[in-house]
């Protein structure tokens, strides 16, 4: 699913649907609460992470909640269970030093792309 809204802004409406229902003038700026989980579900199963480009407008408060979350949940991962977090490009990199956990994952690279060579 996918946050929608009407306008590039951060005072847009709002709503959720699944992505084959996006419709109009309206717009997907982050993921939605079932994707958010689906993406804990994964994180929570797996060892080495890597996390290449924010899952919404992070930048814009009422889109940043996929991106924040998934950051923490990269964090937790890194301090709970010693998982590997790589976190690759400079808007990740933004992304997660925003949220204030640039310290709590194993690595940050602003290569993007090229990290993962």
């Amino acid at each position: 699913d996918v946050v929608l809204a009407d306008a590039f802004d951060n005072d847009a409406t709002t709503a959720i649907a699944k992505v084959t229902e996006i419709s109009g003038d309206w717009r997907g700026l982050d993921i939605g609460p079932d994707t958010i989980e689906m993406f804990g579900k994964e994180i929570e199963q797996a060892n080495t992470i890597v996390w290449n480009g924010p899952m919404g407008v992070f930048e814009m408060s009422n889109f940043a909640a996929g991106t924040n979350t998934v950051a923490q949940m990269l964090a937790d991962a890194t301090e709970s269970r010693g998982a590997v977090t790589i976190v690759g490009g400079g808007d990740s990199v933004a992304a997660i030093n925003q949220a204030g956990l640039g310290s709590k994952v194993s690595h940050i690279s602003t290569g993007g792309g090229a990290s993962l060579e």
